[in-house]
């Protein structure tokens, strides 16, 4: 207790000093705990974070670890994989120096092989100049021959004869039958007996109970003998055409003799083959159309023009097939140039052995035919394909030399160029002050069939049509014989058939004649009746064919070439 202290006054101060003071360090004591207690749970949150921590620091050492695993074991792949493509490289240097070696020894070779050749280059280009001219010296001597074929070609078909008649003899059929025709199926199993026999390529034989007969023509075509071999005599007869000649090619025979067959193929096929190859059942037509084009696509674009129709006579009317009314009749009318024209039926321009056969499959459908007892598909018309063909050739050189001239002397005897066709007049649409404008006409005629009325069994309409079939083939056979006998008066107007064939049968036309015959003996008779109807026609003389003149072409200019040709006389058969 200090030094003058007295309890007794000085108590209550000291008390509440006391008491201050303890206050105080109770509130002391009070914040310390306070802040204690604040430590602690600071310490527990830091505990709590470092728990954390060291479980992301394991996990993310468990994963680096990992990869540290994954990175050796690719660095161990890569380690291989370097020593493998190290061990590849020393081969592949190995090999290519083996192969750049080996590359060094054949280039040397060829090296030493080159140097040997070309010592002879100059040799092989002296040759090869050698033979360039020897080329255009034959190129030249081949441009003279063919001028010359050509000539010579139109001479062998004017020495030939302008009316030619070949004969094709069909095979036997099962169709065939002897006896009375009851059926048009045999039912027998006999073969029918045999009566006319291929001889040779110019010869047929007729054998009957009374005597042998031998006919002769230009030409005989046996059973085995194709399409093809038919039409390799026909060809040369359209190379004609496109000199300037006008053609007309003609099948005869009887019902089912092969006519249409000769002249279409398989006229109920409308699927021509209508590629550069020819079919091998094609007929005439189709290959005609065919070589045609053929011919026409190697002069240039416009030389030629063609145009065809199509028409029918039936019962001694024509029927224009390529018109949509079949009523209306067509009268011919004579021109000025004396040539025959129908100036009312259709013509169609064509560019292409196409548009050719889809204007003559289109005829075809509306033509007449009825089945008959002795062929099913009977045609009970003439029908006619008429091909115009107008050549429009600036190029050709008319001259008056006969020495270069490439017209024959009974081509200028007619000082009548062919100006007008079907009746009108064809202006030159060419701008050369002298052009070349020639029309020639192409006529392929698929007769109608001759026919016995009692083997064919027709009645009624078709009787009357078989009556008009056989006036007009009778007609036909009445004008060949009046040329023959040259009578000064030749039948022509008994028949629409005779009358529009005129200008080909009886005119300056080149005329082939394909008779087709049945070989069996049940149609002796009919084919007697054929082969006398040819003999008939090879005894008719007309003179050779004349050529068509250019439209354009003056008549003085005819005049001088005429009289210079006086001197050389036409050569006939």
């Amino acid at each position: 207790m200090p030094v003058g202290f007295d309890f007794r006054q000085d108590s209550p101060l000291l008390i509440e000093q006391l008491e201050k003071s303890l206050r105080e360090k109770d509130e002391r004591i009070m914040s310390l705990e306070t802040e204690n207690a604040m430590l602690h749970l600071r310490t527990a949150q830091l505990m709590r974070s470092q728990q954390a921590a060291a479980e992301v620091a394991m996990v993310t050492r468990i994963h680096y670890q990992q990869q540290l695993v994954r990175a050796k074991q690719a660095i161990h792949e890569l380690k291989q994989c370097l020593s493998y493509t190290k061990n590849e490289m020393r081969i592949f240097e190995r090999k290519t120096s083996e192969q750049l070696v080996h590359s060094r020894r054949v280039v040397e070779q060829y090296s030493q092989i080159s140097r040997v050749e070309s010592s002879t280059v100059s040799e092989l280009q002296r040759k090869f100049l050698s033979l360039q001219q020897q080329l255009k010296d034959i190129s030249e001597k081949h441009e003279k021959e063919r001028k010359q074929r050509k000539q010579l070609h139109n001479d062998l078909m004017e020495l030939r004869g302008n009316i030619r008649v070949h004969c094709r003899l069909r095979p036997v059929f099962h169709t065939d039958v002897q006896g009375d025709p009851v059926t048009s199926v045999r039912t027998s199993p006999e073969q029918p007996e045999v009566a006319l026999y291929f001889l040779d390529d110019e010869n047929i034989c007729v054998r009957s109970s009374k005597h042998n007969k031998v006919f002769e023509f230009e030409r005989v075509y046996g059973p085995d003998d194709s399409q093809q071999n038919v039409f390799d005599q026909v060809q040369p007869m359209l190379t004609s055409l496109l000199d300037g000649y006008n053609v007309c090619i003609m099948a005869y025979g009887q019902t089912g003799s092969g006519k249409t067959h000769t002249m279409l193929g398989s006229h109920k096929n409308e699927n021509y083959n209508l590629s550069h190859e020819a079919h091998p059942d094609e007929g005439v037509i189709p290959r005609a159309m065919r070589e045609l084009f053929s011919l026409m696509s190697e002069k240039p674009t416009g030389t030629y023009q063609a145009e065809v129709s199509v028409v029918e006579i039936y019962n001694n009317d024509i029927r224009d097939l390529l018109s949509k009314d079949f009523k209306s009749k067509h009268d011919l009318v004579t021109c000025p140039d004396g040539s025959l024209s129908l100036p009312t039926v259709t013509f169609r321009q064509v560019a292409s052995v196409k548009s050719v056969m889809s204007c003559v499959v289109h005829g075809l459908r509306t033509r007449r035919e009825s089945a008959t007892l002795v062929h099913e598909h009977s045609s009970r018309s003439h029908l006619v394909v008429t091909l115009l063909i107008t050549t429009n050739d600036t190029t050709r050189a008319w001259h008056t030399d006969p020495a270069t001239s490439d017209w024959s002397s009974s081509a200028i005897s007619s000082n009548l160029p062919l100006s007008k066709e079907r009746g009108r007049t064809t202006p030159p649409n060419v701008s050369s002050p002298n052009p070349s404008v020639i029309k020639t006409k192409l006529q392929l005629v698929d007769l109608a069939g001759s026919e016995c009325v009692g083997l064919s069994g027709v009645k009624g309409a078709a009787f009357r049509e078989t009556s008009s079939i056989n006036k007009s083939l009778s007609a036909l056979a009445d004008v060949l014989g009046a040329l023959a006998e040259r009578r000064t008066h030749v039948p022509y107007r008994n028949s629409r058939l005779t009358y529009f064939l005129q200008d080909s049968i009886g005119g300056d036309a080149k005329l082939l004649l394909l008779l087709c015959v049945s070989p069996t003996k049940h149609y002796i008779t009919e084919s007697l009746q054929c082969l006398g109807f040819g003999q008939r026609a090879r005894q008719v003389q007309r003179g050779p064919a004349k050529r068509r003149l250019p439209t354009t072409m003056e008549k003085s200019e005819v005049s001088a070439i005429s009289r210079s040709h006086s001197k050389t006389p036409p050569v006939t058969k």
